[in-house]
């Protein structure tokens, strides 16, 4: 997710110009290659009036103790540094924290609902990670990601005051995810054959398959969901959509233990509550946004028909690049299906992936924020800004990733017992301990990384990274040491740990040899040539 950027005055360098607003990072335009790519962003206004450059994002303490155009001065000694820490800490928790607990919420969803049907058997919860890890997470990726379109054009809409027009994206968006779901659909119904074509076991696939068919109305509510997170994500009305997520979740428990324990309908009681929490989610979403955001909803509009084509094409653009690192995961868990003992080894995986899960929806939150505040920085031409927040992030991501690691392998005897009572799949899940703890301090890097990297600019590149890394390294290297030596899930999760961390070290790489004031320097000039195109949409 990304948090918009909001408006932002800055000094013309001549009065008497007409004011000109620009709306940067088009359809056409928004993607660029390596780390010296122009910073497109989401919006910026430039106007005539003679007013002081501010950062954006920062408190105003720090106008006090910053350079003439608003940066950051260059950080002299252990005080400097503290300041900067704090005030760029302050910021980006700001920003991060609703993002991040909204999103634990919504996969809170996904991890309680393991949970339960774990304490049904150990069939029921393979086949259960099968359906969620690999149908469900399929659609959910794209549809995710053709979502994500409306990060770049309700940003423009909100930044240029054309808030007339979020009402009608959020509902041209609505159409075609809408429309995505019903073509996802046969994934769905034909979830049985298609996964004993993978290779599942039969047992496995017959009740992965019946599971799936019962949840296709929440894939439906994620197209209702997906667009409305980013019509109130473009006005930065974060903290409702916690609040909406806290609510789900708990609404979500209550609801298992209803229809699995009181109700005794086991699998059935699952499925029921998957979609009642899903589309709770999703409705309680669309209420807020029909009775509390007069400004972006105007009612529902015919112009939501129009330009759908070009709309379709830059949602297909989005969802690709997300889904090639969430289709990444998708795959392990197939490949583990296919050892000896499946039941163990998928159940096992899905343990340790769930756990990893929690700590990679944090992140997530981060890496949303982190790009919005490097983007912020380098377009407001505030190049050390930009390089100091990368580094307060980094480090403090990092701190965390270590203090998750240490309590998993602390706790690596235990913490299975929330998910199964099995003993032999809590052995299962102890071997892989130390794997799961490399895995998580590896997370606490990439997502913050990714993020820098989307926030200057270079999706292009990063595409093309995760293609390479964990395509063309991790999933053959993982294929090889599980399938050709004794090592099994353990050997399939060392593959993915390689593709991770050589991703890991490029994007560093690339950040490390970023010149930051060359890339304000292009980020200005980005800006003045969309400022000279730009033309006012129809009401």
């Amino acid at each position: 997710m990304e948090i918009p950027v909001k408006e932002e005055r800055l000094s013309s360098s001549s009065a008497g110009k007409p004011p000109q607003t620009i709306a940067a990072l088009a359809a056409d335009d928004a993607i660029d290659s390596g780390p010296s790519s122009p910073l497109l962003l989401k919006v910026s206004v430039f106007e005539t009036e003679h007013e002081p450059t501010k950062l954006h994002h920062a408190p105003s303490t720090l106008l006090g103790k910053s350079t003439e155009d608003g940066d950051f001065p260059p950080i002299q000694n252990f005080k400097d540094a503290k300041y900067v820490c704090i005030v760029e800490s302050s910021k980006l928790w700001e920003i991060a924290a609703p993002i991040a607990f909204n999103i634990l919420c919504n996969y809170g969803v996904n991890s309680f609902t393991s949970i339960f049907v774990g304490h049904i058997g150990d069939l029921e919860l393979s086949a259960v990670a099968i359906a969620l890890s690999v149908v469900s997470n399929f659609s959910f990726g794209f549809l995710l990601g053709m979502a994500s379109a409306l990060e770049t054009l309700c940003g423009q809409a909100f930044g240029a005051g054309q808030t007339d027009m979020l009402g009608v994206y959020m509902q041209r968006s609505w159409l075609i995810l809408i429309g995505t779901s019903f073509c996802l659909l046969p994934l769905y119904i034909y979830a049985t054959p298609l996964l004993i074509l993978l290779g599942q076991e039969p047992e496995i696939a017959e009740i992965s398959g019946k599971f799936t068919t019962q949840i296709i109305p929440q894939m439906f509510a994620l197209a209702i969901n997906f667009p409305t997170q980013k019509f109130l994500q473009s006005q930065s009305r974060v903290g409702i959509m916690a609040w909406i997520g806290f609510v789900a979740l708990t609404v979500h428990i209550f609801i298992l233990y209803l229809f699995i324990n009181v109700f005794k309908w086991g699998l059935n009681g699952a499925a029921a509550a998957f979609d009642v929490s899903a589309w709770g989610i999703a409705i309680a979403q669309v209420v807020y946004v029909v009775g509390w955001c007069k400004e972006g909803w105007h009612g529902l509009s015919w112009l939501a028909f129009k330009d759908v084509y070009p709309f379709l094409k830059l949602s297909i653009a989005s969802a690709v690049m997300l889904c090639l690192e969430i289709w990444y995961f998708m795959t392990i868990i197939v490949l583990t299906g296919h050892l000896e003992d499946p039941v163990i080894a998928v159940g096992s995986l899905s343990i340790c992936m769930n756990i990893n899960g929690w700590e990679g929806m944090l992140f997530i939150g981060i890496n949303a924020a982190i790009s919005v505040r490097v983007s912020n920085e380098l377009g407001s031409g505030h190049p050390r800004a930009a390089k100091y927040s990368v580094m307060v992030t980094v480090i403090e991501s990092l701190i965390i990733g270590v203090v998750c690691a240490i309590v998993i392998l602390i706790t690596k005897d235990d913490f299975a017992v929330i998910f199964t009572e099995s003993e032999q799949m809590r052995k299962a899940v102890s071997d892989l301990a130390y794997l799961l703890g490399i895995t998580m301090i590896l997370n606490s890097l990439q997502p913050v990384i990714s993020g820098v990297a989307v926030g200057g600019g270079w999706q292009a590149s990063v595409a093309y990274i995760n293609l390479f890394c964990y395509y063309v390294i991790g999933l053959p290297l993982g294929f090889v040491l599980g399938y050709k030596t004794n090592l099994g899930v353990q050997g399939i999760w060392i593959g993915m740990i390689c593709g991770t961390s050589l991703q890991t070290l490029i994007l560093v790489y690339m950040i490390y040899i970023t010149n930051w004031t060359k890339e304000v320097e292009q980020a200005s000039e980005r800006m003045k040539q969309w400022g000279a195109g730009y033309e006012k949409l129809e009401k």
